[in-house]
């Protein structure tokens, strides 16, 4: 950044699709889905791709009704909130994060924990899983795209599901980051409600006459990756894939 662009706070700022410079953040939102990595400079080097999740411990209807509480009985202010916790009895959700690749010489497959497809950093498709986090850990998955070999890649959709089955999309609060070799990170939430979904197409990454760009998808689906498949014409067989226990 050039000294004169502290002079002007929102010309830098304006080179971004959205975000903030005092947080180096990107957030890709519905009016705002796209960023260009090619014109960030970030179109070398590893690509880093972050699942993370919590429960979600409140909800703004939780919050409606305790304040008509307090205003009918004020004396229920000074009581201490009784804070309902989730536990790995109660609420179980394991998420996912996998990845679509196609490859610019027609071969075509799939990033995921499930079935330990978890691909080759230094050779084809370029894309590899670190692990598997079945617990929503402050760590969350983690996907590593090669993009010293973007020129072999033509286009990846990124996607997260919910391997138990149990749509529960709407209690959890999750967020992918991305963070490329240059440039501030990237942050895509999951903030909509889709309590019966089961999985979401969350963003894309296109190969177009040399330049890379990640687009915002956030779709949620009632299926799971063959229905992800379906929308975006991979054109994948899909079988059915368990996991060994933890």
């Amino acid at each position: 950044m050039a000294f004169w662009d502290n002079l002007f706070p929102g010309r830098a700022a304006s080179q971004f699709d959205s975000g903030s410079a005092a947080s180096n953040t990107i957030d890709l939102t519905k009016r705002r889905p796209s960023v260009s990595l090619t014109k960030q400079g970030a179109a070398t080097g590893n690509l880093r791709v972050n699942l993370s999740w919590r429960m979600r411990t409140s909800d703004l209807e939780g919050r409606s009704r305790q304040s008509g509480r307090l205003l009918r009985n004020p004396s229920q202010f000074f009581k201490p909130e009784v804070v309902q916790a989730h536990t790995q009895g109660m609420v179980n959700v394991d998420l996912d994060l996998g990845c679509l690749y196609e490859l610019t010489d027609g071969s075509k497959g799939v990033v995921q924990p499930l079935g330990g497809f978890y691909g080759d950093l230094n050779g084809a498709p370029y894309v590899k899983l670190s692990g598997d986090d079945r617990f929503g850990g402050s760590s969350g998955e983690t996907i590593f795209v090669n993009l010293d070999h973007k020129d072999e890649i033509k286009r990846l959709l990124f996607f997260v599901y919910i391997y138990d089955q149990t749509p529960a999309f709407d209690r959890t609060h999750a967020k992918i980051t991305l963070y490329p070799s240059n440039g501030p990170r990237i942050e895509i939430e999951l903030d909509e409600r889709a309590p019966q979904a089961r999985s979401c197409a969350v963003f894309s990454v296109e190969n177009a006459k040399g330049e890379l760009t990640v687009r915002r998808e956030v779709r949620f689906v009632y299926g799971f990756q063959a229905e992800l498949d379906r929308l975006y014409g991979w054109g994948l067989q899909w079988g059915r894939g368990y996991k060994t226990k933890a």
